[in-house]
Order: structure tokens, then sequence, then C-alpha cells
């Protein structure tokens, strides 16, 4: 590695691994700025553990986080498997832009995500017609100019009770 790729925060291979710290919903902050922790990649997990880490990322209001949970799933587990953490992926990711503000790609990677899962059997606890539907009408919300807290809108991966007024399988 040369000192330019030093400086751009990149690997050995040259590829970019920013080492600034990032809020919670995967912004970079300055240097020195107390930020969250970063998930570690390459995790294995099981899909148990999983669902469970993504989870709780999500209702802390850290979808990007969650997501790189999913891209470890899909990168570590059974190519059959793959199709469904991507798409969950793409949903967190979804809800990650949606949050920041990012209305055009926000709508779109909710749409992407829930078009990629719809027709998937339900896995691993996950109820996956519910997170379609979630995805379809979060995104519709997203598009028309509303602003998105990713707390409040963090869907429930097992299914939970709809908020009043809210889509099926967001959160209470």
């Amino acid at each position: 590695m040369n000192a330019r790729d030093r400086d751009r925060d990149r690997d050995g291979e040259g590829r970019a691994r920013s080492a600034r710290p990032r809020d919670g919903l995967g912004r970079p902050l300055p240097y020195g700025t107390a930020g969250v922790e970063r998930q570690p990649e390459g995790v294995v997990r099981s899909p148990g553990e999983t669902v469970a880490e993504a989870q709780r990322l999500l209702d802390s209001g850290m979808p990007f986080h969650a997501h790189e949970v999913f891209e470890d799933a899909w990168k570590s587990g059974p190519e059959e498997a793959a199709p469904l953490w991507r798409g969950l992926a793409q949903l967190a990711v979804g809800l990650t832009h949606s949050a920041r503000g990012n209305a055009v790609g926000g709508a779109r990677l909710l749409r992407r995500g829930a078009d990629a899962l719809a027709g998937r059997e339900d896995a691993y606890g996950i109820d996956v017609a519910g997170l379609v539907r979630w995805a379809r009408a979060l995104a519709g919300r997203v598009a028309a100019g509303e602003r998105i807290d990713a707390a409040a809108e963090a869907p429930g991966l097992a299914g939970r009770p709809s908020p009043p007024g809210g889509p099926p399988g967001s959160r209470p």
C-alpha cells in the first residue's frame, strides 16, 4: 500500500476502507469525533443470530449497520439463502437512505428489496410477506416526501403488530 492509499483509507489491496467514525445511519463523521461502533466485517452467524442482531440494530435506528449483518449472511451462508439476505440488506439500505433524506434512493431501494423478496417463502422466522408490504408502503410515503425516522419505522423481521395506521410488519 502506498502513502496515497493510506491517506484515502485503503486496505492493502487498494479497496476503500474508511476509518472515519460514522453516525447511526452510517454517515461519515470528522476524524476524532465519537461515532457509533462499526459492525465487524465477515462475521459468520447462524440465521437466528443474524435475525436477532439485525433486529437489534434496526430497533436502535441503525439500519446501515443492520445491512452489514445481512451482507455477512449472504456472503457466508448457503447460496440458496443469498437472495433472501440480499433482499433484506436492500430494505435496510432503503431505510437508511430514507432516514438520511434521500427520498429517491430510499424509495427505489425499498421497492427493489420488496421486489426481490416478493413471493419468497418465510424463512428463519422472518415474515417475508409482511416485510414486502411494509417496504412498499414506506416507499410510497418516502416518495411522497414524508420525513422518516429510522428507529420509529424499523420493521419487525419476524412480524409484529402494526402501529395504529402503520403498515403490516412494522414496529409497534
